[in-house]
């Protein structure tokens, strides 16, 4: 069922970017008198599940869901009508418009899908405010997410000073500094004393090549706050309140410190070392052979101080273009790492994106992954790659600039290249999903 609801919600949330990026090029279309042929969710091949025409437009809902496509007249597109293309120019088609026009329509789904964005950010900061955890007030430090971040010289319990000389706000903006700002030094405390950390070259690639590309985490100290009934943690005698600070022989500082040592001791008895109240006690138990005590530890916001940042209506809007501007940077920074070799191996399908969403139905979260993934589809449809708005728009942009027309025998090869570009980055990034499955590493 959790497969269902995140399958459904993928499935949504592209409909919704999908059908608006089309109007984007189809409402400039109409404005110019050109004609549209099709609007279709989804591709109809080898044909439609659902149509309807009005006017001199067929709408539809195509059988393969891999995205869609509005057909204009006089185009040489992914339809790859020859047969039209062969006959004179006719004054409502495309390729008898001005440059400018033909521009504008071009770039119109883009345009709709960066403001798009821009938009369900605002509302999301409207609705939701924005929660966060400022990096000051994680009064026990951080937790380093991999042995890399360790090899680099952080330890659980650094509290970070500055990136470069300023203090990150939150702890996205810490990670993200990191990986995609160049960082090359981390002010940090530890034990009192003041120490510069210095990010080794090759960091970032290393990292993201990661199945979870975290760097940081906040430092939450092993409080007991509920034990299940008949687990190994209720049969050893612990209770709400307690603070775990060892196992066997190993001292445990934080939470994050553990699940690992947990799951070395499946079906073993173990000493756990308990601090309760002002008391030192020690208690035995025995780990099922899932690896685990049976309790839920403190919720981190009864710990620490969280702060929200509420926005009336009109103040969301300038917050949500900034959040998208940011959003947009950094995808632009993250992008080149795809050209890595460990980059590329992160690259993702449908499956990558499904699994982004939640496994409930979580309205906030579903809305901030839309926001995202509209940004990110007006950046990458933006590429001059031809078969994208970005390789139409290269060409127009030469045509405006030369004021010489490509020639239609070279915009249908290109369009031909582009095309059996863009089908092979597909079947690659849902390959690699499909491979992480089979491996276990996408859940």
């Amino acid at each position: 069922m959790d497969y269902v609801i995140m399958g459904a919600q993928l499935i949504l949330s592209l409909s919704i970017l999908i059908v608006l990026h089309e109007m984007g090029h189809f409402f400039p279309a109409r404005w110019f008198k050109t004609r549209v042929e099709k609007f279709y969710l989804f591709f109809d091949w080898p044909k439609s599940l659902f149509s309807i025409k009005r006017g001199d437009t067929e709408y539809g809902i195509g059988m393969i869901p891999l995205g869609g496509y509005v057909k204009i007249s006089g185009m040489i597109d992914e339809s790859m009508d020859k047969e039209q293309m062969a006959l004179p120019p006719q004054p409502w088609e495309f390729r008898s418009k001005p440059a400018w026009q033909r521009l504008i329509i071009m770039i119109g789904g883009v345009t709709v899908n960066l403001i798009l964005g821009m938009f369900i950010y605002a509302m999301v900061l409207f609705v939701w405010g924005k929660e966060y955890l400022p990096v000051k007030n994680a009064s026990y430090g951080i937790v380093v997410a991999d042995s890399i971040v360790y090899d680099a010289g952080f330890r659980n319990g650094d509290k970070v000073l500055a990136l470069n000389g300023k203090m990150p706000e939150t702890f996205k903006e810490l990670n993200i500094d990191i990986l995609l700002n160049e960082t090359s030094t981390v002010s940090i405390e530890r034990a009192g004393e003041k120490l510069d950390i210095e990010i080794p070259q090759g960091f970032a690639e290393k990292i993201i090549a990661l199945n979870e590309p975290v760097l940081f985490l906040p430092a939450v100290p092993v409080f007991v706050d509920s034990v299940l009934a008949d687990s190994p943690a209720a049969a050893g005698g612990i209770i709400k309140g307690d603070r775990i600070i060892g196992l066997n022989e190993t001292s445990i500082s934080y939470f994050a410190e553990l699940p690992p040592i947990l799951n070395e001791n499946k079906g073993k008895e173990v000493n756990i070392k308990l601090l309760r109240a002002n008391d030192t006690i020690n208690t035995k138990t025995l780990i099922g052979d899932d690896g685990k005590l049976g309790f839920f530890n403190i919720d981190p916001k009864k710990l620490f101080d969280f702060e929200v940042e509420k926005y009336g209506f009109f103040e969301s809007f300038p917050a949500g273009i900034s959040e998208g501007a940011s959003t947009l940077a950094n995808y632009v920074k993250q992008f080149k790492l795809v050209f890595t070799k460990e980059g590329s191996k992160k690259v993702g399908g449908f499956g990558a994106i499904a699994s982004q969403f939640d496994k409930g139905w979580d309205w906030q979260r579903f809305w901030n992954i839309t926001a995202f993934l509209s940004i990110a589809l007006a950046f990458m449809n933006i590429l001059p790659i031809p078969a994208l708005d970005g390789g139409h728009v290269m060409f127009l942009l030469y045509e405006i600039i030369t004021g010489r027309k490509p020639n239609d025998k070279l915009l249908e090869k290109a369009q031909l290249v582009g095309m059996v570009l863009l089908l092979s980055l597909l079947v690659f990034a849902n390959g690699n999903d499909i491979y992480k499955w089979i491996s276990g590493l996408m859940k």
